[in-house]
C-alpha cells in the first residue's frame, strides 16, 4: 500500500470534497433528486471559516482518498452531557480501494480527539449499513430514542 498521510482540509480541498460526499451520498442509496454541488460549497466554505466544521482527510498520491466530517453544535446541557456540546460526525467516506485498511478509523480517531478538545460530551452519527461497523467497534452505542422529522 502506498504511503498515506492525513492533515486537517483546507479550502482549497471544498471540490474534492464536495465530490466525495456526492458520491458516499450515492453509495448509500440516496437519490440525486436535484444537484447539491453548491449548497455544499457554501456550508462547507462557511462552517469552516467559522470553525464549526472541522474534516481530517486522508491522502494518497496526493490525492484525498478519504474524508471524516465533524459539526459542532449545541443544546441545553443535560446529565448526561452537562456541557450541551454536541459533535455530529458525517461525511465519514473512503474510495473504494482503500476500504479495510484502517483509515476511516484513523480519520474517526482525528476527530474524536478534536470534540474532546472542543469540549463535546456525546458525538452523533447516522451511519450507512456498513459504516456501522466502524462506529460500535469504536465504541459507539446505538440510541434508540433517536427520531427524525423531515420538513
Amino acid at each position: 500500500m502506498k504511503e498515506i498521510t492525513y492533515r486537517k482540509i483546507e479550502l482549497t480541498d471544498i471540490d474534492r470534497l464536495v465530490e466525495l460526499r456526492k458520491i458516499q451520498l450515492l453509495d448509500e442509496g440516496a437519490e440525486a433528486i436535484t444537484d447539491i454541488t453548491e449548497s455544499l460549497c457554501d456550508f462547507y466554505k462557511r462552517h469552516l471559516s467559522d470553525n464549526t466544521f472541522i474534516s481530517w482527510v486522508a491522502i494518497s498520491d496526493n490525492e484525498i482518498i478519504a474524508t471524516s466530517g465533524l459539526t459542532f453544535t449545541e443544546k441545553p446541557p443535560y446529565y448526561n452531557n452537562p456541557t450541551g456540546k454536541i459533535g455530529i460526525v458525517s461525511s465519514m467516506y473512503t474510495v473504494p480501494t482503500y476500504r479495510r485498511k484502517g483509515i476511516a478509523k484513523k480519520l474517526l480517531g482525528l476527530i474524536v480527539n478534536e470534540a474532546k478538545e472542543y469540549g463535546c460530551g456525546v458525538l452523533h452519527i447516522t451511519a450507512s449499513d456498513e459504516g456501522a461497523y466502524l462506529y460500535q467497534d469504536y465504541g459507539f452505542e446505538r440510541n434508540a430514542n433517536f427520531f427524525q422529522y423531515k420538513l
